[in-house]
């Protein structure tokens, strides 16, 4: 059968008979048998005749590739490709497992899964969770499954589900009113010990009369004729006059009091 790989006459110490495409090749549930023998000139070796193996059989599953994680509102959207193509999937396929944890936490398993994006729900809002991805072959023929290598660790941050929103912004609102009536006691408590104080501070200062004022500006000024000039008299003014007038005999009383 040719596959289109050349392994004669090679100078290499390997050969790799993987096939361009799952469709050629030696089929995936064939037992296959090689040989070997080295040449040098006209001189060759015996041949070696290697064990037989089967593809799914024998095969040493890598992990998934291509690994992408997008964090979400409390969970983890894992997007990945299997480790190699399978031509049929009605004689194997592969399924899923997802290993996580978050940081310092117990490991925890989701799976198997068919598809190739998986979503870990139900996590806690912004909190590290660690992770590995894991394929494992089934060969439905022989009712055989060949489990593969876990994928590098990696780490992501959740982001915040509706749930948590609102509490932040109930949490943020009721500590600003805390704060601001706080703030408003305190100032009402200092107001009430400190009032004599905060008066005395904000009370208008005692002004000197205008006299004095100028006086002190211009010193060559007779201040008690400018005092005298301010303070005559000034002419009297009565809105209303009264006339009082006494009976004679009241009247005579009142001078002879006097």
């Amino acid at each position: 059968m040719s596959i289109g790989v050349n392994c004669t006459q090679i100078t290499a110490t390997e050969c790799d008979f993987t096939a361009a495409s799952p469709s050629a090749g030696f089929p995936m549930d064939f037992n296959v048998t090689l040989r070997l023998r080295a040449e040098l000139g006209a001189l060759h070796s015996a041949w070696v005749t290697m064990p037989w193996f089967q593809h799914y059989r024998n095969v040493t599953v890598g992990p998934p590739e291509n690994i992408e994680v997008t964090p979400g509102e409390g969970s983890l959207i894992i997007r990945f490709s299997s480790p190699f193509d399978i031509a049929d999937t009605s004689t194997a396929f592969f399924c899923y497992y997802v290993h996580y944890w978050e940081k310092g936490g117990i490991q925890q398993v989701k799976g198997p899964f068919r598809s190739n994006s998986i979503s870990l729900d139900n996590l806690k809002p912004f909190r590290a969770y660690c992770l590995q991805v894991q394929a494992q072959l089934l060969w439905n023929k022989s009712n055989i499954f060949r489990v593969g290598h876990l994928s590098n660790i990696s780490c992501y941050e959740t982001m915040a589900d509706a749930s948590t929103e609102l509490q932040q912004v109930i949490l943020i609102s009721v500590g600003t009113f805390s704060l601001l009536s706080v703030l408003a006691g305190a100032c009402f408590f200092l107001v009430l010990k400190y009032r004599g104080l905060i008066k005395y501070w904000f009370h208008t200062p005692p002004s000197i009369p205008l006299q004095i004022e100028e006086y002190l500006k211009d010193p060559t000024q007779p201040i008690l004729e400018a005092l005298d000039k301010d303070s005559s008299p000034k002419d009297d003014v009565w809105d209303s006059v009264s006339i009082i007038s006494f009976p004679e005999k009241e009247q005579e009383d009142v001078l002879q009091t006097l």
